[in-house]
């Protein structure tokens, strides 16, 4: 993309670099979400069930931490996952205050189950790029999240 008007070169390149990085992320997030789709979830389902497939119970907040989200919605998406019986909120043991989120059985057999093909699907969109190609870019990702992150 050229910038329709030329403000400086370092502009017209962060510009350029911005739309190229959208671009790549809205691809991506599309044939991931198809991926997510697949297995009858929606994104914020699949992460939640990702979230707790791998790290075990976990209070909301913690969940909403881990997946950049409101407590509000958070709570919708528990509890529509609760209803098809793949998580469940119990007291936590460590705070009487707190509620913890964990996988059911079947939770746990759907996290199985699909994960591995969902990690599958995005070794696949990834393998354009050589395993240093993608070491290298996590790495400036990670730096860039960071640095805009601080900025005010």
């Amino acid at each position: 993309m050229q910038s329709t008007i030329k403000y400086s070169k370092r502009i017209d390149l962060a510009l350029i670099t911005w739309v190229k990085l959208a671009r790549a992320f809205s691809s991506f997030e599309k044939k991931s979400n198809e991926s997510i789709r697949s297995f009858g979830l929606t994104q914020a389902q699949f992460a939640v069930i990702e979230v707790l497939g791998h790290l075990g119970p976990l209070k909301i907040g913690e969940i909403c931490k881990k997946m950049l989200v409101t407590g509000g919605n958070m709570t919708l998406v528990l509890d529509n996952i609760e209803k098809i019986g793949l998580v469940e909120r119990v007291p936590s043991k460590d705070d009487r205050r707190a509620i913890d989120v964990q996988l059911t059985d079947k939770g746990k057999n759907l996290f199985d189950e699909v994960f591995e093909k969902h990690a599958e699907n995005i070794a696949r969109f990834m393998s354009v790029l050589t395993p240093a190609e993608q070491s290298t870019l996590g790495s400036l990702l990670k730096k860039l999240g960071l640095s805009v992150s601080k900025q005010e």
